[in-house]
């Protein structure tokens, strides 16, 4: 026999990216989901295939580094039937001097661009041939893929949709804001490769960080790093929240991801100017979305940002309300982050499916600033103790807000207060453009029994202090129908739930607040010296 000699090869790129649903992005590249066959044709010249006479294997690697051990490298022959755990080739049929052979990966297998070279051997004889290069994600329709979503209609919405609706505003006036996510326009996915290879952990160990991209988890928390640029690590995106945007573009004026994305690589990584939360969030979705990962950018109001862990968004006030000194925790008055959904192997069973990642800067986690992926459910069952950075995620819905006041002996004075943290989380719904509430995804309905035994129990472990009820109450009421620039009625409840009678002052003082919970100016003040409560009543 002479030697077999490859004469051309066709990736068949048009009919896999149909049947790997990258046809947008896989028409001048060959762009495959994990855990699913694709298929090639080779063309040899002089004589065709023979089975039995030539052997035919195939060796696939990714990564700057590629050994077998670390699941970046495989060589496997031409076989049947597939092999179940492994990559593996089958011969779908022979037609004359060309042959259709079908190639596919394990659904755990490491995602990212792979080179693939073909080796014939007959007798002694061998020749070696680089085929060329594809890229591999994850894959949301195949079962054994720890991204596996079983509905398509959701498959549809959170891996394919390239259009979504981002929603801003505050609790009672929620607005959105159209957002092109494009994660199939050109250029996008090498982008989002190279994201991959630009981040510190790759940097450190090539090996190590091309080795754990087989898992969601870990890729989901590089991109939540790698988004923002507040570790030197040649991030994404710079946040800036104090209106001085003349150096770049405002946060504001942004209407997708695509422009951000192309500027970072066309200005060989630099951070792109300015972000703040819900650029954070959809840049981080689109990526995500990119990888196969399915994605959606939620917004959450009357968001908490507790930076002491211990639960309570502490405030501190002068006698009329002016700020007596900063405390770094704020309450935002509304705050977005990305969910993903993926199985959790490495956490006991319960917590698969939506995972919160948080690419915002705000607080560092493991030295980094990142944060997630924390499943939902463990959120909303106050299991603070779980990876990744459930106490953050769980304060920013759940933080109780106490309000000190300073008198002007420097005394402190706890006044009430009141649930307001955690709102109305929203997303877009599937397939529609209108909102779903999955406030209750995120915790349980309020003022319930399963609610107050969650957050004790997220107390205990964060182990914060209680204080004793004076049995003074006071409630703040607005009238209905209070529009921006008219005048409103404001209402002081006050009840006295003791035995005795009680004499009070009472001090109402109105400020303006900022979107990010600043204290502005007073619009209103009333001060009634002798206010007298009769026991076991209100007024």
């Amino acid at each position: 026999f002479t030697d077999l000699v490859l004469e051309t090869w066709d990736l068949q790129c048009e009919r896999n990216s149909r049947e790997h649903r990258t046809v947008e992005i896989g028409r001048q590249q060959l762009v495959v989901r994990r855990g699913q066959p694709f298929s090639i044709t080779l063309r040899f010249s002089g004589r065709s295939y023979e089975e039995g006479v030539d052997k035919l294997a195939f060796n696939v690697e990714t990564g700057p580094c590629p050994i077998e051990t670390s699941g970046t490298r495989f060589h496997f022959a031409v076989t049947d039937f597939p092999e179940e755990s492994g990559w593996s080739a089958v011969v779908q049929q022979q037609d004359g001097d060309s042959v259709c052979v079908s190639l596919c990966s394990p659904p755990t297998a490491c995602v990212g661009r792979y080179s693939l070279t073909l080796e014939t051997s007959t007798g002694y004889q061998g020749s070696s041939y680089r085929i060329g290069d594809f890229a591999l994600l994850f894959n949301a329709w195949h079962p054994e893929d720890t991204v596996f979503l079983r509905d398509e209609d959701e498959r549809r919405e959170y891996v394919l949709s390239q259009q979504g609706l981002i929603y801003q505003g505050s609790r009672d006036y929620i607005t959105s804001i159209p957002w092109n996510f494009g994660q199939f326009e050109e250029d996008i996915l090498p982008i989002c490769l190279k994201l991959l290879d630009t981040n510190p952990k790759f940097l450190r160990d090539q090996n190590r960080d091309c080795s754990r991209r087989y898992d969601p988890v870990y890729i989901g928390r590089v991109v939540s790093a790698m988004v923002n640029c507040n570790d030197e690590d040649q991030g994404v995106l710079a946040g800036r929240w104090d209106n001085h945007y003349e150096d770049g573009m405002s946060p504001m004026s942004w209407i997708g991801s695509v422009d951000i994305l192309k500027r970072w690589k066309k200005f060989g990584c630099q951070p792109v100017k300015y972000g703040q939360c819900w650029v954070f969030a959809a840049v981080a979705c689109t990526v995500m979305r990119c990888l196969g990962i399915p994605s959606r950018v939620v917004t959450n109001y009357n968001s908490a940002h507790d930076t002491n862990g211990n639960l309570v968004i502490d405030h501190y006030l002068s006698e009329i309300g002016e700020e007596n000194r900063r405390s770094r925790d704020m309450i935002w008055n509304f705050h977005c982050w990305v969910e993903s959904w993926m199985a959790r192997p490495d956490l006991a069973p319960g917590y698969d499916g939506w995972q919160a990642l948080d690419p915002t800067p705000q607080e560092k986690s493991e030295g980094v600033f990142c944060c997630g992926p924390a499943p939902v459910k463990a959120i909303k069952e106050g299991d603070l103790q779980l990876k990744y950075d459930i106490p953050f995620i769980f304060a920013e819905v759940n933080a109780d807000v106490v309000y000190w006041v300073v008198h002007q002996d420097g005394t402190e004075k706890k006044s009430t207060h009141s649930s307001v943290v955690g709102k109305n989380i929203s997303t877009k719904s599937v397939g529609r453009d209108s909102r779903e509430d999955i406030t209750h995804t995120y915790k349980y309905p309020e003022g319930s029994d399963k609610e107050r035994e969650v957050f004790e129990k997220a107390e205990r472990e964060q182990s914060s202090l209680r204080e004793e009820d004076e049995g003074l109450h006071l409630k703040i009421k607005l009238s209905d129908g209070a529009n921006n620039g008219c005048d409103f009625d404001v209402f002081a409840v006050i009840s006295n739930n003791t035995g005795t009678e009680r004499v009070c002052r009472l001090m109402m003082c109105a400020r303006t607040a900022s979107y990010n919970g600043t204290v502005g100016p007073q619009c209103g003040m009333k001060d009634l010296l002798n206010v007298t409560l009769e026991p076991h009543t209100g007024k």
